[in-house]
């Protein structure tokens, strides 16, 4: 039996979620600004290179987020995504490293890219903790190494891949919202996609899709507008 279908057996409706389903929330996405994310060079504060570099800019530059973090709230896109779970075994895959899909009602949420409210060691990665705080130097694991962001910088492995990949590979219907598709490897989950199943892309300046094997129709929204399309849309499948 399939592990990531609920007992209920409803059609399965994975869906890729980027920036833009945030942004509606006041969250800024760096690729709409030239390659700085509020301000800073992405360099700087989303890769090893910028931690071993500069670590207490990248601490200060994610306290932030978490403090921003707490001033924003799920948007209509959110919250739709959530209620499809009404008619649908719904699974989010996020690139986001925010919990709004969480705090919209979203039971089954895969974050890639790791998640803004935890910590992990520097010395283990699976050394993992809720951190709803400002982090600091002097905040260690049990064995007094440095905290660092758990986020997936730029350069590092993903870890959450090869699970994303499995949910993906099951999906009756696959959706992609906010995303540019342009981040890989998690641009490229809609390839492990089952050539049958129908694609939904949602983005206000959608990109091409190379070597698309399934039916895909493109919704040219914004994230709330086009998830309202999408809800009428996969409800008319049932």
């Amino acid at each position: 039996m399939d592990k990531y279908r609920n007992e209920k057996m409803k059609k399965k409706l994975v869906v890729l979620t980027g920036a833009g389903i945030s942004a509606e929330s006041g969250i800024k996405t760096f690729r709409d600004s030239d390659g700085l994310w509020e301000g800073h060079n992405v360099q700087d504060v989303a890769t090893p290179e910028g931690w071993n570099k500069n670590p207490a800019l990248v601490l200060d530059f994610y306290n932030q987020r978490r403090k921003q973090l707490k001033e924003v709230q799920p948007n209509l896109g959110h919250q739709i995504l959530a209620e499809l779970e009404a008619h649908f075994d719904v699974f989010v895959i996020t690139q986001n490293v925010d919990d709004l899909h969480e705090r919209a009602g979203s039971k089954n949420v895969l974050h890639l890219h790791g998640e803004l409210l935890k910590v992990r060691s520097t010395a283990n990665p699976n050394y993992i903790l809720d951190w709803t705080e400002d982090l600091n130097f002097g905040d260690f694991d049990n064995n007094q190494n440095q905290l660092r962001p758990h986020i997936v910088w730029f350069g590092e492995e993903v870890p959450a891949l090869e699970e994303a990949i499995n949910i993906t590979e099951t999906a009756d219907y696959f959706a992609v919202i906010g995303t540019s598709l342009q981040v890989y490897p998690a641009a490229g989950l809609i390839d492990f996609t089952n050539s049958k199943t129908p694609v939904f892309y949602i983005d206000p300046k959608p990109v091409k899709i190379p070597n698309l094997r399934n039916s895909l129709q493109v919704i040219p929204e914004v994230a709330s507008e086009g998830m309202k399309l999408l809800q009428k849309a996969l409800i008319a499948l049932i």
